[in-house]
């Protein structure tokens, strides 16, 4: 790989995003304000007050998979992210299963969010003005405006967010200081949080929606190229947005039970689940509070989909150097330094889903929303668990001065948590989606389905295409501190095949992952 000056050009806007702007990526990815408005009412009615609690023990589980998470990001500079951990842990095959599973996951969590971004809409317009709106131009307007966030410059998608994401966490903030303020309906109790309150027989269902709540933290990995300081901003980004959902999940969960009491908020949630955010706000900062959250509900989902949509395209990209997609995949804008085409390419796919879906008079919210995202959804989840396990036989066959705890002890752990919260999602799948057995059975067939075709194609890659089967995944050319810039687009690998020789993780023996 080139790394003249004449190159510099052509790749990625590299030393661009702080951690403040990789957390604003990832943090609203996890859209916190139409989590909590959309689905933390249904939490507590099948959880009760212990709703909570289910928020920190999720946000414990994957901060302990943060750990060997940002180690490992640490010695793999790929800008393959979770398929390139995946491939140096477990070998070619299983990585380039984990690379389609990572398009599957990304994409399904994307493009599932335009039905919502067109039902979130229309309740706005009905709540506000009385208005009905149709769904489907809403979500072919919000096709054209989130293709266009992506295609301007990483920091302008930086900014964009920045301003998304205070304004929808601020009006949760907004609802729980007039909580605290009045002191709630009965005085302020911490009952949501004792043994009784958190061991219910609807815990495990509180759980599950929990762990997605907190989909996208990973993805700060994505943005290692355009980092600055990527050791250091990468790690910090990841634990700050991982601690910040959890506490805030948590706490925001917590004020809207004192808000209505415990002993009438389950009641409550059940009589309005859609409303119960609004009814507590509305009483305790004022009707003008309940509209701005109707319209920071739009943006939060525009939000979410512009983060996506950003972290799809580098994928997109990163595949495109490995010789896995068409070269013009990995085409980077002369100007704004964005992978403009893996950008048009995404916005055509999730065109063709959504005009798929209203072609068949589908509901956008019961199925194109949760029949896309469902196994999206599950598939990340599916990533983490694989890079959890990739991270001890990683650091088994590499020279390192990292602890046990960061390389062993965290990633084995985290991967029996992720097991059981995978097996917690799929067993609650009804909840989720509402759909029949049927159908339930698809979507979470689509995962090891996707995983599976990613193998045959890896196979297929190494009868055919030796030369990209072997340097996938490989390590950028680079010395420790430089950042990697984009090759040339006809380029058919973006690395060489074997790891520089200043490199913080050296090979005790010949590589073992083909």
């Amino acid at each position: 790989m080139s790394t003249s000056t004449s190159d510099a050009p052509e790749g990625l806007r590299t030393g661009t995003l702080s951690t403040a702007d990789i957390s604003f990526f990832v943090v609203s990815a996890a859209a916190p304000l139409t989590v909590m408005a959309g689905v933390a009412p249904i939490a507590i009615v099948l959880g009760g007050i212990g709703a909570p609690a289910g928020y920190l023990l999720a946000g414990i589980t994957l901060a302990v998979f943060a750990v060997g998470f940002t180690t490992m990001s640490r010695h793999v500079k790929s800008g393959g992210a979770f398929y390139a951990y995946i491939t140096r842990g477990l070998g070619k095959p299983v990585g380039i299963a984990a690379a389609l599973l990572a398009m599957l996951g990304y994409n399904g969590m994307e493009i599932g969010v335009y039905g919502l971004l067109g039902t979130a809409t229309a309740d706005t317009g009905h709540a506000l003005w009385g208005v009905d709106i149709p769904w489907l131009p809403v979500s072919l307007a919000g096709l054209l405006l989130i293709w266009y966030g992506g295609f301007r410059s990483i920091d302008f998608g930086a900014k964009v967010l920045g301003v998304l994401l205070v304004a929808e966490t601020g009006i949760l903030v907004l609802l729980a200081g007039g909580v605290l303020i009045e002191g709630g309906a009965d005085g302020l109790s911490l009952a949501s949080f004792t043994p009784g309150n958190i061991l219910v027989p609807g815990s495990a269902a509180v759980l599950a929606f929990a762990f997605t709540a907190f989909t996208g933290f990973e993805s700060t990995v994505i943005y290692r190229r355009e980092a600055r300081d990527p050791a250091r901003t990468i790690p910090r980004a990841t634990y700050i947005a991982v601690c910040f959902l959890g506490l805030f999940y948590a706490f925001i969960v917590w004020t809207v039970i004192q808000a209505f009491g415990d002993d009438k908020v389950v009641e409550a949630a059940a009589g309005d689940t859609g409303g119960l955010f609004f009814a507590a706000i509305t009483t305790y900062v004022g009707g003008w509070a309940a509209d701005l959250m109707h319209v920071f509900i739009v943006t939060s989902v525009l939000a979410s989909l512009l983060a996506f949509h950003n972290a799809i395209n580098r994928y997109g990209l990163a595949l495109a150097e490995e010789g896995v997609l068409p070269p013009v995949f990995g085409k980077i804008h002369p100007r704004h330094r964005s992978p403009y085409v893996a950008g048009i390419a995404q916005t055509v796919l999730g065109l063709a889903v959504v005009l798929a879906f209203a072609a068949a008079g589908a509901d956008p919210y019961t199925q194109l929303l949760l029949w896309v995202n469902t196994p999206g959804g599950i598939g990340l989840m599916a990533l983490q668990l694989l890079a959890a396990l990739a991270i001890p036989f990683y650091f088994r066959r590499v020279r390192h001065d990292e602890g046990v705890l960061r390389t062993v002890v965290a990633p084995v752990a985290a991967a029996l948590l992720l097991a059981g919260a995978i097996a917690l999602v799929i067993s609650k799948i009804d909840v989720f989606t509402g759909a029949s057995t049927t159908v339930n059975t698809v979507l979470v067939a689509l995962v090891p389905g996707v995983f599976l075709l990613g193998l045959l194609l890896a196979y297929r890659l190494r009868r055919t295409r030796p030369e990209v089967y072997a340097n996938f995944a490989a390590e950028p050319d680079v010395t420790e501190g430089e950042q990697p810039s984009c090759p040339h687009p006809t380029s058919s690998s973006s690395t060489p095949a074997s790891a520089p020789r200043d490199s913080p993780a050296t090979p005790l023996s010949p590589s073992t992952t083909d």
